[in-house]
């Protein structure tokens, strides 16, 4: 389960995860499921691995027990301090550089899929007041959308393939980053 550790899921290997959600007869990716815990994340949710679990139940439909329930509490916990890193150390889990890129543009699709199914529970489905984006934000959150429909355009060469999802990748770090940012400076001034 752990490679060494290089960014905040470098600890988590894609295809072992996905076996562990097989195994417990779900049907969802491990993108999708990264996806919604930083969408939960960049919309307020509290950080106690806990409400991840029952948060994924409700979102997602992915009822989690044993073992993997404690991993997936794990990434929550390290996902939401690498969304806190000054570093920007925060990457989507999406599979590796080895996989095909069409499985790979899949995966983003999901991982954007994900994302939106977290923050509409954390916002919307979770009881609380929706968070006050600003116009950044509510464009980023257009933009996930839009990616979750993504494919790869089979008449493009595989290195142009290879660099619109490299793009898309480094896009959807920074553009999660912002949405967190916002969500939590917006929560700051409530609090004030």
């Amino acid at each position: 389960m752990y490679d060494e550790f290089q960014g905040d899921t470098g600890v988590f290997d894609v295809e072992e995860l996905a076996n562990h959600l097989l195994e417990q007869g779900q049907q969802s990716s491990p993108s999708a499921l990264h996806g919604c815990l930083c969408g939960l994340l960049a919309a307020g949710a509290p950080r106690e691995g806990e409400f991840c679990l029952e948060a994924l139940a409700q979102a997602l439909e992915l009822v989690l027990h044993g073992d993997l329930a404690g991993q997936v509490m794990q990434l929550y916990q390290v996902t939401a301090a690498a969304l806190q890193d000054e570093e920007f150390d925060f990457h989507p889990l999406l599979p590796d550089d080895d996989v095909d890129v069409v499985a790979r543009t899949e995966a983003l699709a999901d991982w954007c899929k994900g994302f939106l199914a977290g923050f509409a529970h954390s916002s919307v489905g979770a009881g609380r007041p929706a968070p006050v984006l600003s116009e950044d934000s509510s464009e980023i959150l257009r933009d996930f959308a839009s990616i979750a429909k993504a494919g790869v355009d089979e008449q493009d060469s595989e290195e142009e393939s290879e660099d619109s999802y490299f793009e898309l990748v480094e896009y959807l770090r920074f553009a999660t980053l912002n949405v967190f940012m916002d969500s939590v400076s917006a929560d700051s001034h409530e609090h004030q």
